[in-house]
């Protein structure tokens, strides 16, 4: 569930201890649950662990807070949570589902302008995609983008969390997973390199893709394959997310999974 008011301040108080707080703020696929004109069980049932928004997330500090993904349902995922300055956007890819948002971030330019982090490719589909955002005379009231082109393996430090992309395959497409300390998200992934393996030496948490139990995909993992990547790499606990309504009904598919493993949820929050 999300954090109520009070929950937020102890949460605070936590971070304040360098506790990073990752939140769910999206766990579903790029048609989201429920999925239009559908009315099987899970996409009409009143749990709200099986509704679900495209997939995003939230790191935070007590002094900085991190999104991940900016999809079409942002202004929706982002009334959830308390409203404050978000010192960094990484972006994993150019698809709308993780970009088509960026416009509703317009209120955060309260606190300055916004800085969105990308490899080269993504960088130039958010400036294609939004061409009144970066032109010479701006329109008042657009949003004010600062694009950061960025690589695999690249040191960042976003306020005082420290970040290193790492590549993975979506399909043939290039795309960026984050690493922060012992905890990794990847989404959209199909298949790695063998060398960027390396980067994932030592996790502890992994987030990652895992579209439905079976029929293999060409451009997402399913449920078993991202259970076998999570024992290559050795991960302690694993979430999985970017899912679609053939997952099943939240309490019933969660129970079908290795103890170590679990759905993540709309959100759910973690201590990282």
């Amino acid at each position: 569930m999300f954090l109520t008011h009070s929950g937020y301040l102890l949460f605070l108080k936590l971070i304040s201890n360098n506790v990073l707080r990752l939140t769910f703020l999206g766990t579903g696929t790029s048609n989201g649950v429920p999925v239009l004109g559908c009315n099987c069980e899970v996409c009409t049932s009143a749990d709200v662990r099986n509704k679900r928004f495209r997939a995003a997330v939230m790191i935070e500090s007590s002094t900085t807070r991190i999104l991940i993904d900016c999809g079409p349902d942002i202004r929706m995922q982002l009334l959830r949570v308390p409203f404050r300055k978000i010192n960094g956007i990484l972006l994993t890819h150019e698809h709308y589902d993780h970009i088509g948002g960026i416009d509703d971030l317009r209120p955060y330019c309260k606190f300055g302008d916004i800085d969105i982090y990308a490899n080269a490719a993504t960088v130039s589909a958010v400036r294609r995609c939004f061409p009144y955002c970066f032109a010479e005379h701006l329109y008042p009231g657009v949003p004010k983008l600062n694009l950061h082109a960025i690589a695999k393996h690249d040191n960042l430090k976003i306020g005082d969390i420290a970040v290193q992309p790492i590549e993975v395959l979506h399909d043939r497409l290039p795309i960026l997973g984050y690493r922060f300390g012992s905890t990794a998200y990847i989404t959209d992934m199909k298949s790695i390199a063998i060398e960027e393996m390396t980067y994932l030496q030592g996790i502890d948490t992994l987030i990652i893709n895992a579209l439905r139990w079976k029929d293999m995909h060409h451009s997402h993992l399913i449920v078993p394959e991202a259970i076998q990547f999570a024992r290559e790499i050795g991960a302690k606990r694993t979430f999985l997310t970017h899912l679609t309504h053939r997952i099943g009904l939240h309490d019933k598919a969660d129970i079908r999974l290795p103890s170590d493993i679990h759905f993540a949820y709309d959100g759910m929050s973690l201590e990282l």
